[in-house]
Parts: C-alpha cells; structure tokens; sequence
C-alpha cells in the first residue's frame, strides 16, 4: 500500500501561481508513476499532468501545457505541481495519484493507471 498526502492549493487571482506538493509513503519502492488529476464542481475528474517515476519523463493536459510543471524528489517520495498562470478553468479539487502497475505511457493519461490516491486538495482561482 502506498499512502498520499497533498498539500498547497488555496485562493489566488487570476494570473497568479500556487504550488501543490504530495508526499508518498509506504511501498514507494514499487511506484512507477506519479499524477495529478483534478475534479470541478459537476464535471467529471480529468487528467492533468504525470512524471515517470524512474526515469522522470513528464505528461500534460493540453490545457495546462506550458503552465503547469510536475516534478518529483525520489529522495523524499514526493512530487509537486507548480502552477502559473492560473486562469478560473482551473478551479476544482486537486488530486495526487501514483500507480505501481505497468501500462505504456500513453495510459498515463487515465485514472486506471493510478491505484492509490490523495485525499484532495481545493484550488480556486478568482477572476
């Protein structure tokens, strides 16, 4: 079993930036990827960016491409999302996900990828 905890998130204005962090402990060892997903009020819960976790190659929404950044410490079992830019689309709860199952990258993008998750996180951009 694999434990998530999320921190950052709150309220900025449009144009600024937050950082979101999750922390990972218990079987980390066997974690092969790391994501975060986010869920608006009455819409369903959508990708947004993952990082492999050996090797660090990292995966974006298009929505958030060039805006947000993922990256990760192996040391310290954590990952983190850096946003900028935030715009009120943005606005929903966040979620940190790591999976410990193999699937190609290009499965990274759906929540079956990821068996273990974060409690969430509120992120609400105000115009």
């Amino acid at each position: 079993q694999v434990q998530l905890v999320e921190s950052g998130g709150g309220l900025v204005q449009t144009g600024g930036s937050l950082s979101l962090s999750c922390a990972a402990s218990g079987r980390t060892s066997r974690m092969l990827r790391m994501g975060w997903f986010r869920q608006a009020p009455g819409k369903e819960r959508e990708f947004v960016a993952a990082i492999s976790w050996n090797v660090g190659i990292t995966f974006y929404a298009d929505s958030v491409k060039g805006r947000f950044t993922i990256s990760r410490d192996k040391a310290k079992n954590t990952e983190y999302l850096q946003m900028n830019s935030l715009v009120p689309e943005d606005t929903a709860v966040y979620f940190c996900a790591a999976g410990d199952k193999s699937y190609t990258t290009d499965y990274y993008y759906n929540h079956g990828a990821y068996n273990y998750w974060g409690q969430g996180t509120q992120v609400t951009v105000s115009s």
